[in-house]
């Protein structure tokens, strides 16, 4: 890739300036993969070096590494029909309306809303999901819900958690062997606040492996099998074009950063971004632990915009 020491300087500022104490990525161009690593694991209590084979908190990230992919699969395959409603598929969702693409692409109308829920046992989070408030509202509003709702779908049509789905529909067909949900060992860590290995997203803690939003550890090399899977399976162009109705444009699960809608992105609360050009064989895998020390997220989106723009526009010139 053309202009690697600019990367190299935009993410030694990141640094810098305390966006995240370190950060792992690869850029890779069809079969080539450039691998780079900067700055710390963690800074406090002691300053810990980074190094590679770690295990990443995915945070949203999960949602198109584990239940987006899952089932997009299942419509591409023809098993799931895009506009028919989650309740024919998971009865239990008292919501009729609520179609399968509006989940997919965040137009559901659902109100996140849910009164005293870091209170509630998992028994009374996943009763609140189900029976959560709908709104006329089907502009985008990008909420967990939606994909929580969806691997409660999966669950339900194959009978079994979203580990063991993932395991078998996604990982072991690509060797993805260190991905899974936590608690794992082996992570960098995440937050202070947070147990090394055991995930940062609240609702994810109380779900576990019954969490199609959040929840997914990964390494670097896993994600870039999952990525050239995306290269090599063609079923997968099919992603690049607007899937909702609404007035902006979204990918089944994926956001689509770009008017050509050639680049397919995910970010997660964490400190992670996952971009990939499916016709171009071109995707960057950002790993940052950004939330390490302190948490200032319009901060964060800023910079990792910018970021972001500078590495499409780079790919796509190359």
């Amino acid at each position: 890739m053309r202009n690697q020491q600019e990367i190299t300087t935009i993410i030694d500022d990141y640094i810098q300036r305390g966006l995240f104490p370190g950060v792992e990525y690869a850029i890779i161009e069809g079969a080539k993969v450039s691998h780079f690593i900067e700055g710390n694991a963690s800074i406090q209590p002691t300053k810990v070096p980074l190094t590679s084979g770690k295990k990443w908190d995915l945070a949203s990230v999960t949602k198109v590494v584990g239940t987006g992919t899952a089932i997009i699969d299942l419509v591409f395959a023809g098993k799931l029909e895009l506009d028919r409603p989650l309740q024919k598929y998971y009865p239990e969702f008292t919501d009729s309306t609520v179609s399968i693409r509006q989940l997919l692409t965040h137009t559901s109308g659902i109100n996140p809303y849910i009164p005293h829920r870091n209170e509630l046992t998992k028994e009374e989070l996943i009763s609140a999901i189900n029976h959560i408030e709908v709104t006329p509202d089907k502009q985008f509003n990008y909420t967990d819900i939606n994909f929580i709702l969806l691997g409660f779908l999966l669950e339900k049509l194959y009978g079994k958690n979203l580990a063991d789905i993932f395991k078998e529909q996604i990982f072991e067909q690509r060797k993805m062997l260190n991905t899974s949900f936590g608690p794992v060992t082996h992570a960098v860590p995440t937050s202070l606040a947070t147990p090394k290995g055991t995930v940062h997203d609240p609702k994810a803690r109380v779900l576990g492996e019954d969490c199609g939003a959040a929840g997914l550890f990964s390494t670097l090399d896993d994600l870039v099998a999952f990525s050239q899977m995306y290269f090599e399976e063609k079923k997968y162009l099919k992603l690049l074009k607007n899937y909702a109705f609404g007035e902006k444009s979204r990918s089944l699960a994926w956001d689509l950063p770009t008017s050509d809608h050639d680049w397919l992105l995910h970010t997660g609360y964490t400190g992670i971004f996952l971009l990939i050009n499916p016709r171009k064989k071109k995707a960057v895998i950002f790993l940052s632990n950004r939330v390490h020390l302190k948490d200032e997220r319009l901060e964060w989106i800023k910079a990792r915009d910018i970021l972001i723009h500078f590495l499409i526009t780079q790919l796509t010139d190359d």
